[in-house]
């Protein structure tokens, strides 16, 4: 006889709990977005500005959004998952060591932005077993990829979370370490999603950052999908966090741990 297996839930953030209701109450689309449309201005930081971003001809890889000098490129869709999880990627990115050094405990909170099919998140939820890892990702179909392995494999502390464009979802001073693999470049609006990210800290929690060095020539990945440390440094800095350091552990990623510029 087949076992039942375990149920899972994907938390949502107050905009996607929204989204879902106007669809359980029958709302006319047009209306769902309007609705939506006054709540994201009246939710969204004052503190950004309207001119953080400028605008110009989109490049090949590019979305012709520019900040701080930097385009954003492309996000990788869901119909990539098979090649985040391909099998030579440990050996290529040498992503043991990148989970064996992350600042960890037991009991840590963790929260993996982009989380996309989960690959980390597994990794990291067997290093926190009194804690959990958020698995935070703004693709639903990602999350029911990672929500189908917590089932088969009965596994309780991975908590995929529906984030948005512009917010993660994530509550004020309850993440030990926030990773993003990858991911931070894709970002349509990095300004307002580091400055919740920023929030989402505890006093004392890290934020690590792992891109593609664009320093090195020699790394066969698209300009747009690398970043350089002072690029990085920079847009970090403008939300409060600096960069505590940068060990060479990775053979073609930076691995860059930012903590709170007042920490002290």
């Amino acid at each position: 006889m087949k076992q039942a297996q375990p149920e899972f839930a994907v938390h949502l953030s107050a905009q996607a709990r929204l989204t879902l209701a106007f669809a359980r109450f029958g709302l006319r689309h047009r209306t769902a977005l309007l609705f939506l449309a006054v709540l994201a201005l009246a939710t969204t930081d004052l503190s950004v500005a309207d001119d953080v971003y400028t605008y110009g001809q989109a490049s090949r890889d590019g979305i012709g959004k520019f900040y701080m000098d930097r385009e954003i490129s492309h996000v990788m869709g869901h119909l990539g998952a098979s090649w985040l999880e391909r099998p030579e990627r440990e050996r290529q990115e040498r992503t043991d060591r990148l989970v064996n050094k992350l600042p960890l405990q037991p009991d840590s909170v963790v929260a993996d932005i982009g989380a996309g099919t989960g690959y980390f998140s597994f990794r990291i939820a067997k290093r926190v077993p009194q804690g959990k890892v958020i698995a935070v990702d703004i693709q639903p179909e990602m999350l029911g990829i990672i929500g189908e392995r917590m089932a088969r494999e009965a596994i309780t502390n991975v908590e995929p979370l529906l984030g948005t464009e512009r917010d993660p979802g994530l509550a004020e001073n309850s993440v030990d370490l926030i990773l993003l693999v990858d991911a931070y470049h894709e970002f349509s609006w990095p300004r307002e999603m580091s400055l919740a990210m920023a929030r989402a800290l505890k006093p004392q929690g890290r934020l690590v950052l792992v891109e593609y060095r664009a320093e090195d020539p020699s790394v066969p990945i698209k300009p747009l999908h690398k970043m350089s440390v002072k690029q990085a440094r920079r847009e970090m800095k403008a939300v409060g966090l600096e960069l505590e350091r940068n060990p060479k552990i990775l053979p073609q990623q930076h691995f860059m741990i930012f903590r709170r510029v007042n920490e002290g």
